[in-house]
């Protein structure tokens, strides 16, 4: 049975549900924005924290997540988690940056989703990178959060130049009093499951294996903007997709799931990335035929969930071979989202 938002996979664990609506419940504020070492919120000091890129938000991360709610929990404290906005490397490495997986609003749900009853957002600058390590424990994580304990993994490491590591941060915490505790990386088929591991398979198009280590699939947004009208002229109207802002998978036909913002429900849709060698095109597109729907979204953002690579991109020799090829793309893109794979239904 398809899930109620029409996602193919539930994308959050029944528990993780759970908690999550306990915070609507409760009407608390998920995200705390921290721009300096002074201001925060007394309803999430004495926290569990844990402090991380959590880009994806993936099986490892969540790993790490629920030890730290149960943790909290058991000490009856907030379960904190801690990201950066931007990359710290956006501003350190900026050609070294990765392309993230998921957009800075997403992962802070997905964050809540994974047992935090607290989500904070460090707004990258100078006044964070600068601090010492020393000063950052000191200043961030004494201080400012009073943090009863820390969970984190063991790659951890903080402060400028990441001078900070597990074996410092563990002496720290144990002088202050503080709880420390490392949770070891989650593996899959005996390879470290991270995020580098995920943009690996989504640029080889392996979105299926993407989705097994996220543990739902891939997801990117972009706003419709005026294409050349083709696939209309040919019976197949496209949504064309820019300002996408994460990681784009290898060029490609994909089974997809498209949500339109503000609407429902969600459609299957048929999404090719790439250029349109067909019509001598090189730019790299992203278009988006979405099944069963009818109607005007120039301007509307729309979000994709990648659930199957269907075939390569290619020149066809004239227009009827590209269109017989693209009512087999639907009708695969159909079977996907019917129930092909008990996970890909809508």
């Amino acid at each position: 049975m398809a899930p109620r938002d029409g996602c193919p996979f539930p994308g959050v664990p029944a528990e993780g549900r759970e908690r999550t609506r306990g915070l609507e419940e409760r009407g608390r504020t998920l995200v705390i924005a921290i721009e300096n070492v002074r201001e925060f919120p007394a309803r999430a000091r004495g926290a569990f924290v844990t402090i991380g890129n959590f880009d994806g938000v993936h099986l490892g991360h969540q790993a790490l997540l629920t030890r730290l709610r149960d943790r909290a929990d058991a000490a009856n404290a907030p379960a904190l988690a801690i990201t950066f906005d931007p990359h710290p490397a956006t501003m350190l490495r900026p050609a070294e940056a990765p392309v993230p997986l998921v957009w800075p609003e997403r992962e802070l749900e997905l964050l809540a989703q994974a047992g935090a009853t607290e989500v904070g957002v460090f707004r990258t600058g100078p006044w964070l990178l600068d601090l010492s390590a020393r000063e950052f424990f000191d200043r961030v994580i004494r201080e400012q959060f009073g943090a009863v304990g820390l969970v984190e993994g063991p790659n951890f490491a903080f402060g400028h130049d990441r001078k900070g590591n597990i074996a410092i941060l563990a002496e720290w915490c144990a002088e202050a009093g503080i709880a420390f505790e490392v949770v070891e990386g989650t593996q899959v088929d005996g390879q470290l499951v991270s995020s580098s591991r995920i943009r690996r398979e989504l640029s080889a198009g392996s979105v299926e294996e993407a989705a097994r280590l996220l543990t739902r699939p891939h997801r990117i947004r972009g706003v419709v903007a005026r294409g050349a009208g083709r696939g209309a002229g040919l019976g197949f109207p496209t949504a064309n997709l820019e300002n996408v802002d994460t990681l784009i998978p290898a060029d490609g036909v994909y089974a997809a799931v498209a949500r339109i913002e503000g609407r429902e429900p969600a459609f299957p849709a048929a999404c090719h990335i790439g250029p349109n060698a067909t019509f001598g095109e090189q730019a790299r597109t992203v278009e988006a035929h979405l099944l069963g729907f009818t109607g005007d979204i120039y301007g509307a953002r729309v979000e994709l969930d990648f659930l199957r690579r269907l075939r390569g991109t290619r020149r066809f020799d004239g227009l009827d071979e590209l269109v017989r090829q693209v009512r087999e793309d639907i009708e695969e893109t159909r079977r996907v989202c019917a129930g092909g794979n008990r996970k890909s239904r809508i």
